[in-house]
């Protein structure tokens, strides 16, 4: 067994309530994507397909989840998984599932600072201007670039002046996400003229697999949670409660939202529409600003994700300065706001780079984060096994009945999914773009820690039983 000096709580105050921690997960998960991948989901598997694939896929995100709530009970830690991995593997397994953490938040940062440009050129028409560059045949325009650094000067200072504030304003704007995904599946349901649109669409369930592919890596965010649990001003075993109700209602969000959606217009219309969520809404009251409002809401919903992941990407950086595998510096803590002042900049200063990039190189951020954050929960899952085994003794506020069944399936689904990413695959990482991302933040990682460790003056501290 391994121990790290997880004594924070002395420097990062509880003051998180429930309602709050669920917000930050909400936001987390349910950001930009949905809005504009609806269309797709309904296009290729059918209302129903989509439904079922949605569902399906999400019991490997319900199993790893299961095993997160009951380790954050157990290790309710600012930095998660971090310290799971530590006490299970020692410092190095756990820098690289904590590396392999930090490229999928910050590519979720990264990715939204972009996306938030794109958005709001799709809000105002003849919005993209100032030609700036083209990166891969796509143009880059300096209005959306302009767009995209605002949102990034102003989610970096929210995160900086405070947990509180931002979580506040999490749980307004999960408010707007969640009423506006009510008011289209009651529009549908009371007011929008129903279309027949075949239950599947493909051959069988042919189209229905395409989708749940990518299903877990639109649950992508619950893990944000644990980063914040010694900010939470609640009990482990409550923790746990939020994190696992957090993945239920993501799960039934997205599933009356593509119901409903699928009822209203034809799949191929809403696979054509750049914004099918609001093609939707603009169907349901036959009035654009309906659907202009629904774009409002998945800024809002941009905006949640965001945020909750500079969140959680601070505390990881936060937590593995305090162990020593990086710069110490990282784990100052501001002295009026309490939050990790100078790993909220650095990710702020990191994210700064990517509006310059331009909307073309979305997919292969997104595609890198998900392989990043797939192979944490592999380790993850496998810190749970060799825990349940090394140290049965420990407390666990919220254990799992059947643990090492529920570890089992979290592994072997979660390595299941990591193989998608891997050559060979239908669904493969593109060489050598996404590749280019994967492979320099590796050796990145390797010699930001071997520097660390050589020079840092508190070593990482193990104990065995």
């Amino acid at each position: 067994m391994f121990v790290s000096d997880e004594s924070t709580s002395d420097v990062l105050q509880g003051v998180l309530s429930r309602w709050q921690l669920f917000a930050i997960g909400f936001g987390a998960i349910v950001g930009w994507g949905w809005i504009i991948q609806m269309g797709y989901w309904i296009d290729a598997a059918g209302p129903v397909g989509a439904t079922l694939a949605f569902a399906g896929g999400g019991l490997l995100v319900v199993f790893v989840s299961l095993v997160y709530a009951e380790l954050v009970s157990a290790m309710p830690y600012t930095g998660g998984e971090h310290h799971y991995s530590l006490r299970a593997f020692g410092p190095k397994v756990s820098f690289a599932c904590s590396w392999g953490l930090l490229l999928g938040y910050v590519g979720v940062v990264a990715f939204q600072s972009i996306a938030l440009g794109v958005a709001v050129s799709y809000l105002i028409p003849g919005f993209r201007m100032f030609e700036l560059w083209t990166i891969l045949g796509q143009p880059v325009y300096g209005s959306v670039v302009a767009v995209g650094l605002l949102g990034v000067v102003g989610v970096t200072a929210l995160n900086y002046r405070g947990v509180r504030p931002t979580a506040q304003l999490q749980l307004v704007l999960a408010a707007v996400v969640a009423l506006a995904g009510l008011v289209l599946v009651t529009g549908s349901l009371t007011i929008a003229p129903q279309v027949s649109n075949p239950p599947f669409a493909g051959v069988g369930l042919a189209g229905a697999s395409v989708v749940a592919i990518q299903v877990p890596g639109l649950f992508v965010g619950f893990d944000v949670i644990p980063q914040a649990a010694e900010e939470a001003d609640t009990s482990p075993r409550s923790l746990a409660t939020v994190l696992l109700l957090t993945v239920v209602a993501v799960g039934v969000f997205y599933i009356v939202s593509i119901w409903s959606a699928g009822q209203v217009l034809p799949a191929a219309v809403l696979g054509e529409s750049p914004v099918p969520a609001a093609a939707a809404m603009t169907a349901v009251f036959d009035d654009p600003l309906a659907g202009r409002l629904m774009t409002i809401a998945g800024i809002a919903a941009l905006l949640t994700s965001w945020s909750a992941f500079l969140i959680g990407a601070s505390r990881v950086i936060f937590a593995m300065a305090e162990s020593g595998m990086l710069p110490s510096s990282l784990a100052t803590v501001h002295p009026e706001y309490n939050t990790p002042s100078r790993a909220v900049l650095l990710i702020g200063g990191v994210t700064a780079l990517a509006p310059w990039l331009g909307s073309q190189m979305i997919s292969s951020i997104i595609n890198a984060n998900s392989l990043g954050i797939v192979f944490a929960w592999i380790l993850v899952s496998a810190s749970f096994i060799y825990l349940r085994y090394d140290e049965p003794e420990m407390d666990r506020p919220f254990e799992l009945p059947v643990g090492y069944l529920f570890g089992g399936l979290a592994l072997v689904g979660s390595v299941a999914f990591f193989a998608l990413y891997l050559p060979g695959a239908p669904s493969a990482l593109v060489w050598p773009k996404d590749w280019a991302i994967v492979l320099v933040w590796a050796i990145f990682g390797v010699v930001l820690y071997s520097i660390s460790r050589a020079s840092t003056d508190a070593p990482v501290r193990e104990e065995t039983n």
